[in-house]
């Protein structure tokens, strides 16, 4: 640990950075100090303990704190220790933190300052940030009210007897109105309305400032390096306004919003970036967990003061910092060279990183690699002294990996039983559909589809209102009463549940023909409502029809629905699964649905348990057994997400049944899709992938994944499906690799299959040995929590 590097820093993040290999600042390449913790909830717990003690020493400040999934850990800690400050236990864990457990923070004291809002949207709204605030830090960490400086469009620029509503029948706001004329008596009450919230935002803006500026900041990051709903672009002296986003933002906030539909209409109202920076002795952190942030993280702790990275703006205060874990750090360059030279020996696989690495930055291939390549990069350097072998051996040896395994790739088992999982019901095709394909075409093998959770989340409301629609043009046609009177739509009958997908797989064959395609989506939710819902007449459908249309069109997009709505959005992605999985010709007995009880729609969801979560689970596997097991691989422990949790019941799962069955050759298939990415290094299968199976890929998602097609829930590194942004990281990895290999490698290859890719698909091969060691990992990693 550098001693200049540690001046200025708390007695809590001194502790910290003693337990950590690094020093706080690396210049001149990082610009900000910056702490890395191993995992997502000592994230939390570091900024927890941070919080309490800068209140510790300034009673009566002025904080201001984070939304969303990322302070989980943040707010579970600071409510464990004001909760139980006078415990053995806990007073135990201020003192190792460096805080003095005889000082308790006076929570009252302090003025809180809501950062950001959606705009227009209602403060009684379940996804609001004013609702969020309100119950996780007003009434969680017993802030006094009266202190609290929020965000309330209900009482913001509204003249005397208008709502939100009248002001905003649409939800859309026209910033145009504030240079051009009004047409309309609606646009001269909204040009007012305007005007009323930009006075109000320059107020706010006096208030924050009048009580001196914020003291503690705690945010995190967007996708586009936002800090607030300060977007990409955002002048670094801006102050609180209202103000629209980008798409990136857009796409982020989606699943608070019910859909990126509802996202594209929202406005903010935002504190600036000058708001936060205003009082130069701010205390202003940005967390971020995971390898998703490590690209806008860098930028943010490593580029020079631009518009272009939001978070630059706080290289200006000295107690600014970048609280990271291991995954976000992962781009922070020298903070990868201390790794690599403090390790007590080299892995193959930290070899091959550095490697690959070199030759895609030369853009050589990797037996083109010399010794200057390597002297003149500094992890290379590192490798050189620490390897003593020659060049032209190292990457020899990288070399005969890479192709070893494309070759892993290449090749099929037979004679084997499949387990394929999945978190969300698109996880499996925008995995590894590739290979699940070609071990489908060797008919000696079995496979079994599992969806983990319900899925009902990235079901919007339109798309149920949509099915309603759909089924009512048939309900009364006498091709549905005949069938209904044969029992044709019991929950139970299998052979009618298979008959609802061929049918739909009919009319996708026929192209044109929409009808057959629109009667079997039609059946399947005829089928489902009378599961969930208990109906059998016609007339009583039709009633449930009617109360069902008038819920969905009523109920605030993004609000947690009942359990009968979200068990019926869970149907129609079990039935979208089940349509996949009929294009390869798998029916219904194959395709199983568990619905995890952890996963319920709230923001913060349990950790799943034994017997609600692993039960079922051992049950499959008890029915099943299988020899190989798919498994999404969270790359980190990022607590709120549902990978991990349904990796830890897997895992939890297997353990049990290994023991029971005597079974220890099982082997589990990890693979990531469009929300993490593996190293080609971390990876020892890879897959080629052509156009042919891109075509494919892309048809089956766009004609089986409907309430996906439209992407209401989006990733935000690509505007459209998700096929489409797995195609382009897929390609993205087949040129990493070609550029190591060469293009000869490829397309002189003695195997059409190998001539013929133009994307890849990497795997992680595991034991289960391996597999446990990871997951006992995570495990402890989340027991810190």
């Amino acid at each position: 640990m550098s001693h200049d590097s540690a001046a200025g820093l708390s007695p809590v993040e001194r502790r910290v950075l003693e337990s950590t290999p690094f020093a706080a600042l690396y210049p001149p390449a990082e610009k900000i100090r910056t702490l890395v913790v191993d995992n997502f909830p000592a994230l939390g717990k570091l900024a927890a303990m941070r919080f309490i003690e800068w209140v510790q020493g300034h009673p009566g400040g002025v904080i201001s704190l984070p939304t969303g999934k990322t302070p989980e850990h943040f707010i579970k800690w600071v409510q464990r220790l004001l909760q139980g400050w006078q415990t053995p236990a806990v007073r135990r864990e201020l003192e190792e933190a460096g805080i003095d457990p005889g000082r308790r923070p006076d929570m009252g004291s302090l003025h809180f300052v809501q950062i950001d809002e959606f705009y227009p949207i209602n403060p009684a709204q379940q996804n609001s940030f004013h609702a969020y605030v309100s119950h996780y830090y007003i009434k969680g960490f017993g802030l006094d009210p009266r202190k609290a400086l929020l965000i309330d469009g209900t009482r913001i620029g509204l003249p005397p007897g208008h709502t939100l509503g009248s002001a905003w029948p649409a939800d859309e706001v026209d910033l145009s109105l504030r240079y051009r004329a009004a047409h309309t008596p609606l646009e001269q009450l909204q040009q007012r309305v305007l005007a009323g919230v930009d006075q109000w935002c320059q107020e706010f803006e006096s208030r924050v400032r009048e009580l001196g500026g914020i003291g503690f900041f705690l945010g995190g990051i967007g996708p586009d390096g936002h800090i607030g709903f300060n977007v990409r672009g955002s002048d670094h002296r801006s102050t609180t306004r209202l103000t629209a986003v980008n798409y990136e933002t857009q796409a982020a906030a989606a699943g608070d919003l019910g859909g990126i539909e509802v996202a594209r209409k929202r406005l903010v109202i935002t504190i600036g970036l000058g708001t936060i920076t205003h009082n130069p002795e701010c205390c202003a952190i940005v967390i971020a967990a995971g390898e998703a942030k490590a690209q806008i993280v860098a930028a943010g702790v490593q580029q020079p003061a631009h518009i272009d990275y939001p978070a630059t703006s706080l290289h200006a205060l000295p107690q600014a910092r970048f609280y990271l874990t291991l995954g976000a750090a992962k781009l922070l360059g020298q903070r990868q060279v201390v790794l690599l030279e403090q390790a007590p020996a080299l892995d193959e696989e930290e070899i091959e990183k550095v490697v690959v690495d070199l030759a895609v930055a030369r853009r050589k291939r990797v037996e083109e690699l010399d010794r200057d390549d390597f002297a003149a990069d500094e992890r290379g350097a590192v490798l050189l002294r620490r390897c003593p072998e020659p060049v032209a051996a190292l990457t020899g040896r990288v070399r005969a990996s890479l192709i070893a395994k494309l070759e892993r790739g290449m090749s099929t088992r037979s004679q084997t039983r499949f387990l394929h999982t999945e978190p969300h019901h698109d996880d499996l095709m925008l995995g590894y559909l590739p290979y699940i394909v070609r071990h489908v075409r060797q008919a000696s093998n079995t496979h079994h589809f599992v969806c983990l959770t319900g899925g009902f989340t990235a079901v919007t409301n339109q798309f149920i209102q949509d099915h309603l629609a759909r089924l009512a043009r048939f309900l009364d046609t006498p091709q549905f009463v005949r069938l209904h009177g044969q029992g044709y739509f019991a929950p139970e009958n299998e052979n009618g549940r298979n008959r609802d997908v061929w049918q739909y797989l009919d009319g996708v064959a026929a192209g044109d023909d929409q009808d057959l395609r629109e009667e079997g989506a039609a059946r399947r939710f005829l089928r489902n409502l009378i599961g969930v819902y208990g109906e059998e007449s016609l007339e009583g459908l039709r009633r449930r029809m009617g109360k069902l249309e008038v819920y969905f069109s009523t109920q605030d997009p993004g609000q947690k629905d009942a359990p009968q709505m979200q068990q019926l959005k869970s149907l129609c992605r079990e039935w979208e699964a089940e349509c996949l999985w009929g294009y390869f010709g798998w029916s219904c007995p194959n395709i199983r649905h568990l619905r995890l009880g952890f996963y319920t729609g709230d923001i913060f969801t349990r950790e799943p348990t034994v017997d609600g979560d692993v039960a079922p689970i051992l049950e499959l596997l008890e029915e099943v057994h299988p020899d190989v097991v798919g498994v999404a691989l969270d790359p980190e422990a990022s607590g709120p997400d549902t990978h991990y949790k349904v990796l830890q019941a897997i895992a939890e799962a297997l353990r049990r049944y290994e023991e029971q069955s005597g079974r220890s050759d099982i082997r589990v298939w990890g693979y990531r899709n469009v929300w993490y990415r593996f190293h080609p290094a971390e990876a020892n299968i890879f897959v080629p992938v052509s156009l042919n199976m891109f075509a494919t890929m892309h048809n089956a998602f766009m004609n089986t994944f409907i309430s996906q097609k439209n992407a209401s829930f989006p990733s935000s590194e690509h505007e459209g499906p998700f096929s489409e942004l797995a195609q382009r990281i897929q390609v993205e990895q087949y040129q990493k690799l070609k550029t190591c290999l060469g293009r000869q490698w490829f397309h002189e290859h003695p195997s059409p299959l190998i001539r013929g890719t133009r994307g890849l698909v990497y795997l992680k091969d595991l034991s289960l040995e391996e597999f446990y060691a990871r997951s006992r990992q995570l495990q402890a990693y989340a027991e810190q929590g």
